[in-house]
C-alpha cells in the first residue's frame, strides 16, 4: 500500500497481520510472565469496553437492519474504539490515575489480537458493518491480479494464491 494505491495485496496483507500477531504473542507473554502482578478485574474491564462501546452497538445495528447498512455512527464509535489513538489515551490516563500496571497489557492484547487473529482493521463507511466482500473490490481485486506486473498474484479456482514465476510480493 502507498499513498496513490491504498489496498493491501494478499501478501502484504498477511504480512501485516503476522506484524500485529506478534505484538498479540510479546502481550499475551508478557501478561502470562506477570499473572499474579496483574490485576485481573481491570484487564478484564480493559479488555471488553473496546468491544463493549465499540463494536457490540454496531453489531446489534446490523443485524436489526438483516444485515443491511446501518447508521455511520456505528462506524465512527468503532473506528474510535479500535485506535492506537484513543487506546493510547486510555492507557495513558489510566496509569495517571491509578499508575502503570500490567492490566494495561489488555488493551494491546485486544487490538493486536482484532488486527492479528480477526483480520479486521478500521472500518470504511462504503462496507458492511460485519466483514463481507464487496463487489466493486472483488471485481477490482480480480482485474488487479490479472493485470499482472511485478508480483501480481492470481487465485486458482481452488482458492490458492499463485504468482508469476520468479515475482516476488
Amino acid at each position: 500500500m502507498d499513498a496513490a494505491n491504498r489496498f493491501e495485496s494478499r501478501t502484504t496483507y498477511r504480512l501485516l497481520r503476522g506484524e500485529y500477531l506478534a505484538g498479540l504473542v510479546i502481550s499475551a507473554w508478557l501478561l502470562v510472565a506477570h499473572w499474579d502482578q496483574v490485576r485481573w478485574p481491570v484487564a478484564v474491564g480493559l479488555f471488553l469496553y473496546i468491544d463493549l462501546i465499540g463494536y457490540v452497538p454496531g453489531a446489534l445495528a446490523h443485524r436489526r437492519a438483516g444485515r443491511g447498512r446501518v447508521p455511520r455512527v456505528y462506524y465512527v464509535l468503532y473506528n474510535t474504539m479500535h485506535s492506537w489513538l484513543t487506546a493510547g489515551a486510555v492507557v495513558g490516563l489510566w496509569a495517571w490515575w491509578s499508575g502503570w500496571e500490567w492490566a494495561l497489557l489488555a488493551v494491546p492484547l485486544h487490538l493486536c489480537g482484532d488486527r492479528g487473529l480477526l483480520g479486521n482493521f478500521l472500518k470504511p463507511f462504503s462496507v458492511p458493518f460485519e466483514p463481507a466482500p464487496h463487489p466493486a473490490f472483488a471485481s477490482f481485486e480480480a482485474a488487479v491480479d490479472a493485470a499482472g506486473g511485478p508480483g501480481a498474484e492470481t487465485v486458482s479456482g481452488d482458492g490458492r494464491t499463485a504468482r508469476p514465476a520468479g515475482s516476488r510480493a
